[in-house]
């Protein structure tokens, strides 16, 4: 262990043994200290949405398909101009210290590893240059949770686009904290300082709650701000925390290059609906016009295969690769884009699903038992 701030961070480096994702939760909930657990595992009020999330994937089924004549699926596709080895990306996940000591830096070497995309926090707890350096040149994103000093906006994406990233991911569902009963409970206060706002000499996020750091930012988003860090960055924005067709074209109309379908992981308005009930409508709504990306409760093969096959181009997750992360550093991230991965060969080959464009073609059922 390391201590920072008398917080103890996991050191470990090494390969996990996975049989499935959910199992690492409880094996991570036993090094991360109380405080960083539940800011990282918790949701907003009694967690409804987030539970629902993962319980929203099982309102689809796969088609098996048999007699296909193929074997061996390919998970390597193309999004954003970008060639990946895996449909399967990490989530922008703030604060990654509270896990481990290298944090960021660590987590994209997994990812990098893994040959997936990585997209950093603005509150991560490695700058966006280091974060950067340690994927050795695979893709990553700079997501920005937009702050009412546009000085400081303009330093973060200076800062990302000097580092390379490829596109800004513009975060709009988090204009305010939602009601983390965890935080509360536990009284928590970041301990590790986020890198991003010590650079900017705006203090550094140690000692304050998220509803504090939330504080700073932007509580009003508008259409013009999309343009504005477009025409800024000259990179695609893609807007995130998309749950309706209704926002999905608007988010379009103001120039938006990607949408985001996602709920924060059921940590901002509880009683909303699962990601999940709500994606195939709102691609149904972007008619492929640019490229969807999903997240919130992934954490089976057959949940990315399901997402793929009801409008996503990538899906992220954010949680199990923060227990990785805490278990086994950049080689346990590298573990659990494996164990995913592998488990969706085999969903994909049961499926006779023989490329990820195969498997955006499937056909899903809507039984309800």
């Amino acid at each position: 262990m390391t201590i920072t701030n008398g917080y103890e961070q996991s050191d470990r480096e090494e390969k996990l043994d996975i049989i499935n994702l959910n199992e690492l939760e409880a094996q991570a909930k036993a090094i991360i200290p109380q405080g960083g657990f539940g800011y990282i595992s918790g949701g907003s009020e009694d967690e409804w949405t987030l539970r629902e999330n993962t319980n929203a994937f099982e309102h689809a089924q796969i088609v098996p398909r048999a007699l296909t004549d193929m074997d061996n699926p390919e998970t390597d596709t193309t999004v954003f101009g970008l060639n990946l080895k895996t449909p399967i990306m990490m989530a922008p996940t703030a604060a990654q210290g509270l896990a481990h000591a290298k944090g960021e830096v660590d987590t994209a070497k997994g990812v990098a590893a893994a040959g997936a995309l990585m997209a950093q926090s603005t509150y991560s707890s490695t700058s966006i240059a280091d974060t950067a350096a340690a994927g050795n040149g695979a893709p990553q994103f700079f997501q920005l949770y937009m702050s009412k000093d546009w000085d400081f906006n303009n330093h973060l994406l200076d800062q990302a686009k000097a580092a390379g990233v490829k596109a800004i991911i513009l975060t709009v569902d988090a204009t305010i904290d939602g009601y983390r009963e965890a935080d509360l409970r536990n009284k928590f206060q970041f301990p590790i300082p986020m890198a991003n706002l010590t650079e900017y000499s705006e203090g550094d996020g140690a000692g304050k709650g998220i509803a504090e750091i939330y504080a700073a930012a932007a509580q009003k988003i508008s259409a013009a701000d999309v343009k504005r860090i477009a025409d800024y960055t000259d990179l695609p924005v893609i807007v995130k925390g998309i749950e309706s067709p209704e926002d999905a074209l608007f988010a379009i109309g103001a120039g938006a290059k990607g949408i985001y379908v996602s709920n924060h992981g059921g940590r901002q308005l509880n009683g909303g609906p699962a990601s999940f009930d709500v994606l195939a409508d709102v691609a149904k709504a972007v008619d492929h016009r640019v490229p969807i990306i999903f997240d919130s409760g992934v954490r089976r093969g057959s949940h990315v295969f399901k997402a793929l096959a009801s409008g996503a181009d990538l899906v992220a997750m954010g949680r199990p690769v923060i227990y990785g992360l805490a278990l086994g550093g950049a080689q346990g991230v590298q573990s659990v884009f494996e164990e995913l991965n592998g488990e969706l060969k085999i969903d994909m080959q049961l499926a006779g699903t023989k490329t990820i464009e195969d498997v955006k073609k499937a056909k899903l059922l809507h039984i309800h038992y």
